[in-house]
């Protein structure tokens, strides 16, 4: 199969089953109706386990361009597949989403809440502020990138990385996810919103284009960073980009301290 194909399938699979457990929770009359954050994070976590399992022997299943852009800033993924990738991605991300909504087409009018129906699709924060939003992402998506560096550095079982880059996932949800969301993925925010604007969904509100940048670029500036992380402690790469971005990041966490407890 192709990569970019492979792409674009990992990355259905991941918003149909993602996207579809937040639907179950939040949309009326289903029979997972408030199932629940802990639920909500197992399925994601089960969901890049299973795109993983599909397609990561073909593509890599990155199926996440700041795990595309974390992989290429430090050498591991060539520059010149970055784009083909993210592509696949967002296009993958938006057929996911469409699958999701043509799934539960029948509790879209009975849910009232224009909110509860935009949580399908992409993330907010649960406390509206831009600066804490910004770098709750960006501190998210640096632990995934950290994270899956140091899982690769390990030798698993035939068959147990799925479940071990799964596993992260749910703990990145379960400890960090509570503030945003955890988009951690920009194809995984910006192909759903995107659909949310096109879809002809019963009763939807606004698809909050304001915050969309949020979950695009803090993402890719934090994974950017925590693949960066890793080779300059793992492998004593401290080459110039890494202080860049590590400088960006502790001035981004700064300022969200700054201006987050001033907003208090």
């Amino acid at each position: 199969m192709n990569p970019y194909i492979a792409e674009f399938i990992g990355t259905m699979i991941l918003i149909t089953f993602g996207g579809g457990i937040v639907a179950g929770s939040n949309l009326k009359n289903t029979y997972a109706h408030n199932a629940g954050w802990l639920t909500v994070c197992f399925a994601w976590g089960l969901a890049v386990t299973l795109a993983v399992y599909a397609v990561g022997d073909i593509s890599g299943a990155h199926i996440n361009p700041a795990v595309t852009l974390g992989f290429a800033i430090t050498g591991e993924f060539p520059w010149s597949d970055v784009a083909g990738y993210i592509i696949a991605q967002i296009l993958g991300a938006m057929m996911g989403a469409t699958l999701v909504w043509i799934f539960y087409k029948a509790h879209w009018k009975k849910t009232e809440d224009q909110g509860a129906k935009l949580s399908v699709f992409c993330t907010s924060g649960a406390v509206r502020s831009f600066p804490a939003n910004f770098a709750n992402e960006v501190l998210a998506t640096f632990f995934l990138l950290f994270g899956l560096s140091f899982l690769g550095a390990n030798n698993f079982s035939d068959g147990l990385n799925p479940l071990v880059v799964g596993a992260l996932i749910a703990a990145i949800g379960f400890s960090l996810g509570g503030t945003t969301g955890f988009a951690i993925n920009p194809a995984r925010d910006f192909g759903p919103r995107l659909m949310h604007a096109i879809l002809p969904i019963a009763g939807k509100g606004s698809s909050d284009w304001a915050y969309a940048w949020i979950p695009v670029v803090g993402p890719i500036i934090g994974g950017m960073t925590g693949t960066l992380f890793y080779q300059a402690l793992f492998n004593d790469n401290w080459g110039i980009t890494f202080w860049i971005f590590s400088l960006l990041t502790v001035l981004i966490i700064i300022y969200s301290a700054v201006v987050s407890g001033n907003e208090d």
